[in-house]
């Protein structure tokens, strides 16, 4: 049945940011829709509908947004937080494996987009925000693919909320620094190992695990996606966090070869 209050729908909402944001978009006033893989292991959260999605289908996509649209009516708010990480060198992973991470994080945010835009367009207003990271505007060695899904990802929504804001349509980034859920746990580890990285990918993962353990907790980033989501005049991108913001600044305004040499060092690099 119609609602008279808007609707949103978060991809990836059984745990992590996904779930912190659905919280936020339903203490707002949303009507809120979260998906996961599997529904039947998610604990319910009262005002939010669960609903099974596989980002990967085209069929999955095509009938949760009809689900959607004949049981409330309307989709005002599409928030694209599944994903997966990757680690390891760009030789240590087949390319199989490469194309698995951009189904997800490319592929998957563009099956949804493509199945909402003519609701959206056709009822002259919404949003799509996209869950970047930081790895869409700075380099990560030892994390390349991932790195490259989240460039494709900045890239397609930049060019995409050109074509449908005549249309009342925006898409939007929120771009997070590190964040304290179990992202770490879920990384895809390379498929074909390499001896001579091996010391490197293990330095590589001991700082992923670090920054993790010490990053914004979750809600931060849910409360950027939420500005997103309800600002008048919304950015195109929202930095979710002190680091995400100070990185920002600096990939803006500090010379290429310092910034280099920073990412170097950072990751113990040999200059």
């Amino acid at each position: 049945m119609a609602t008279r209050r808007a609707v949103a729908v978060v991809t990836g909402a059984s745990s992590g940011i996904g779930r912190a944001t659905a919280l936020e978009l339903a203490a707002a006033g949303f009507d809120v829709v979260g998906t996961s893989r599997n529904t039947s292991k998610v604990a319910a959260l009262d005002g939010i509908t669960f609903l099974d999605l596989d980002v990967t289908s085209d069929a999955s996509v095509t009938a949760l947004i009809q689900q959607v649209i004949d049981r409330f009516g309307r989709i005002d708010v599409l928030v694209n937080n599944a994903g997966i990480g990757s680690t390891g060198a760009a030789e240590e992973s087949s390319l199989v494996q490469d194309q698995n991470i951009f189904d997800i994080n490319v592929f998957g945010v563009m099956r949804t987009t493509k199945a909402v835009l003519p609701h959206m367009r056709a009822q002259g207003r919404g949003r799509i925000i996209n869950t970047s990271s930081i790895y869409g505007f700075i380099p990560q060695p030892y994390m390349a693919v991932y790195v490259a899904s989240k460039h494709a990802l900045e890239g397609y929504s930049e060019s995409l909320d050109h074509e449908v804001r005549e249309h009342g349509v925006r898409v939007l980034l929120v771009e997070p620094g590190a964040t304290n859920t179990a992202f770490e746990g879920n990384i895809v580890q390379p498929d074909a190992p390499l001896a001579v990285y091996a010391q490197q990918r293990r330095i590589a993962d001991q700082l992923v695990a670090d920054a993790v353990k010490g990053g914004d907790a979750p809600v931060t980033v849910a409360k950027a996606i939420l500005a997103a989501a309800t600002d008048s005049t919304p950015k195109l991108r929202y930095t979710a966090g002190p680091l995400a913001g100070r990185l920002s600044l600096l990939r803006r305004i500090v010379p290429a070869r310092a910034f280099d040499r920073q990412i170097r060092k950072f990751n113990k690099l040999a200059s």
